[in-house]
């Protein structure tokens, strides 16, 4: 029955289609055609949804006017064609009227700014002829390619409200949280595994120091970081300072973002390789310095983490292919902090999740109410200023109009191209995001399970699967809600009643609910004690 469902649930959205705010503009001339980007109200104007279905008009170029007045109309009139003219001077309604008094059929205006859903045009004030923005840029190319014979089609091909860039970002979450809770409960059982990560680090941090021609020396203890309650309200509230700062102090503090990502991202790729070349036999032998013995695997391999990681840096503007490299990074990053962030409670674990839950949601849905543009401080962080073609989940779209330098983002999020967009080539790039928060705070309750597992040997791995399949849920009902809203939705809203209430159901029904609030082995580590023979009973010995 759950299979149908889920089948039934993609075939919606597979086969229900919307319209797109972005549309195309094919140019026909007598030495062949090119395709443009427009954007349209599609409240008030109708396109066709394909090339076949497009009226073809000739067009006439009156860029050399911004036609506020009937005397900008060519003697000849504009009947059953097309006109482009440039933007200003008057509202978008007023040049359609005069343009559809004279018997235009469609008006491109031309624009040397952003392309902004064109507004203010009332259909019912008798405007029923086609409206859209055009870069002038294009047309100027069109003008250098056809000379004044150009003929143009009008369509706007519909986009499945599905897409199956969704789907990757479900899997990848489902893939990291799920590996990296279960890693975060293996090293309870092979200690070792941690001391391999931990030498990781070190050998990353002497490269580190050559490259800087210094450094202090890093203590030997364990990488490992515990949550308390206190540690819990500072690091809530250091994150919500963080993102404030980073609203207001954007163009600066992103390059110093940037750089701490490289670094910690070529310690993660480092920590979740290291297991594994531990195995090769070759390259066993070792040097020394600074007192530290380094084994000449361990030191080729930071060489390459940080190679990957200055190689990001160096191309992280190319949208085309460097989110698939940001994204193994990314991965390697919140599998290393969910390995790194101790909970020994599940009442710690219900203290973060339920402040993060307030901390999302504040800063998605409450702050518009704060911000100058009316955008969430959440999604302008994340998307980065001016990455509109990152946030056009609602009906209003932003295109630029020429080619600037690249918007500088934040390597917080895991980034796929709208795979199924029609016009993604021609107006600019898509991307579905999530953050990484959204995998690393469910995260640290799906290790804090496999941990109590592993504490209890329990066999079947019941919490561990349990919360890992609510994570999958709530992130499915994140998405659905995310597609039939068009707009971002604060994913840990969803995804904590779902983790939280089906771990304590567990461990409700399983009547280890006490254990399972208090914690156990952490806990311990804490405070010294003495367990007598009865188990139930716990003498707590004072520190010395």
């Amino acid at each position: 029955m759950s299979k149908i469902l889920v089948a039934s649930i993609c075939a919606i959205f597979l086969c229900v289609q919307v319209n797109a705010q972005e549309a195309v503009l094919r140019a026909f001339g007598p030495s062949g055609e090119n395709e443009y980007c427009i954007v349209f109200n599609s409240s008030w104007t109708h396109l066709p949804p394909s090339l076949n279905n497009a009226t073809l008009y000739q067009l006439v170029n009156l860029t050399s006017s911004v036609l506020c007045h009937q005397t900008d109309l060519p003697p000849e009139g504009l009947n059953g064609k097309a006109v482009v003219v440039m933007r200003g001077n008057c509202t978008f309604e007023e040049k359609a009227l005069i343009a559809q008094s004279s018997g235009a059929r469609a008006i491109l205006i031309a624009s040397k700014t952003s392309l902004s859903t064109p507004s203010g045009v009332n259909a019912d004030k008798g405007v029923n002829i086609q409206v859209a923005l055009v870069r002038y840029k294009d047309v100027l190319n069109m003008q250098k390619a056809f000379k004044d014979n150009i003929s143009v089609k009008l369509y706007a091909p519909s986009a499945a409200l599905f897409d199956y860039s969704i789907l990757v970002i479900l899997i990848i979450s489902m893939f990291t949280l799920a590996l990296g809770g279960y890693w975060s409960g293996a090293t309870e059982q092979a200690p070792w595994e941690a001391n391999i990560c931990h030498a990781a680090y070190k050998v990353i941090l002497v490269l580190i120091n050559l490259a800087a021609l210094g450094g202090r020396r890093k203590s030997e203890s364990s990488d490992e970081i515990q949550f308390t309650p206190l540690k819990v309200v500072i690091f809530v509230l250091g994150m919500c300072g963080i993102l404030v700062l980073l609203y207001f102090f954007y163009k600066w503090l992103v390059y110093v973002l940037i750089a701490m990502f490289c670094i910690a991202s070529a310690m993660a790729v480092y920590g979740c390789l290291a297991a594994l070349v531990q195995m090769i036999p070759c390259g066993q032998c070792s040097f020394s310095f600074r007192d530290k013995t380094i084994e000449i695997r361990f030191f080729f391999l930071a060489a390459f983490c940080i190679a990957v990681s200055v190689f990001w840096a160096v191309y992280r503007n190319e949208d085309r292919w460097i989110w698939i490299l940001q994204d193994v990074l990314g991965i390697a990053f919140c599998l290393n902090f969910m390995r790194m962030l101790k909970i020994s409670s599940f009442k710690i674990c219900v203290t973060l999740l339920s402040l993060l839950l307030v901390y999302d949601v504040f800063f998605v849905f409450i702050t518009p109410f704060f911000t100058k543009n009316g955008e969430s401080i959440m999604v302008q962080v994340a998307a980065g200023p001016g990455a509109t073609g990152e946030m056009r989940g609602g009906n209003m779209v932003e295109v630029p109009a020429e080619p600037t330098a690249p918007n500088e983002k934040l390597p917080i999020v895991m980034r796929v191209p709208r795979l199924s967009s029609p016009t993604q080539y021609l107006c600019g790039m898509e991307f579905s995001l999530l953050g990484y928060g959204d995998i690393i705070v469910p995260g640290l309750l799906v290790a804090y399970c496999h941990r109590f597992d592993v504490w209890n040997n329990n066999p079947t791995k019941i919490y561990y699967i349990s919360c890992t399949i609510a994570y999958g849920v709530g992130m499915i009902m994140t998405l659905i809600v995310m597609v039939f809203s068009k707009m971002g939705q604060p994913a840990l809203l969803y995804l904590v009643p779902c983790t939280l209430l089906t771990s304590a159901l567990v461990a409700w029904r399983r009547k280890e609910m006490k254990r399972f609030w208090a914690g156990t082995v952490y806990e311990m580590e804490e405070n010294p004690v003495a367990i007598s023979s009865n188990e139930s009973e716990v003498i707590v010995h004072p520190k010395e």
